[in-house]
C-alpha cells in the first residue's frame, strides 16, 4: 500500500513569507520553496496550491526517516496548535516591531518618572535640613 503525506508550512522569512512544502511518497522526502511576499490568508495559500500545482517543482528525492505512526489525541493536537500559535506572538513582524517599541517607550517613561521622583524626594529632604539650620540659627 502506497503512503503519501505532504505538510505546508508557511514562516516569515525576511523580507516575505515563504512556504514549505514537504511531501513523503514512498519513503522519498521532496522539498519545494513557495514565495508568497505579503502575508498570505488561508484561502490564498489554498487558491495558489490549486492553481500552481503542475507548476511547483520540487528537489530531487531523498530517502526519508521513517518513524513510526503515532496516534495523536485530538485534544492534545489542539493543544500543541494553540501553543505553537500562542509562541509566535502577535501577528506580523510590523506589528512585533511596534509593540517593541512601545515597550521601548514605556521603560523610558518609567525610569524618567522614577528620576523625576526621586528629584523631588531630594528637594525636599534639602528644604527640611535648611529649615532645620535656620531654627538652630540663633543658638
Amino acid at each position: 500500500m502506497q503512503k503519501t503525506e505532504s505538510k505546508l508550512t508557511v514562516c516569515f522569512d525576511e523580507p516575505f513569507w515563504v512556504g514549505i512544502y514537504e511531501r513523503v511518497s514512498d519513503g522519498k522526502l521532496e522539498v519545494c520553496k513557495i514565495i508568497f511576499g505579503s502575508e498570505p490568508k488561508d484561502y490564498q495559500v489554498y487558491e495558489y496550491l490549486h492553481n500552481n500545482w503542475c507548476k511547483l517543482r520540487f528537489s530531487p528525492p531523498v530517502t526519508a526517516d521513517s518513524k513510526q505512526e503515532v496516534k495523536i489525541n485530538p485534544k492534545r493536537l489542539r493543544r500543541e496548535v494553540k501553543n505553537q500559535i500562542c509562541s509566535q506572538g502577535m501577528g506580523s513582524k510590523s506589528q512585533q516591531a511596534l509593540k517593541l517599541q512601545q515597550e521601548a517607550v514605556k521603560a523610558f517613561r518609567i525610569e524618567k518618572t522614577s528620576q523625576h521622583r526621586e528629584e523631588e524626594r531630594q528637594q525636599r529632604y534639602e528644604l527640611r535640613q535648611q529649615k532645620q539650620r535656620q531654627k538652630h540659627r540663633g543658638r
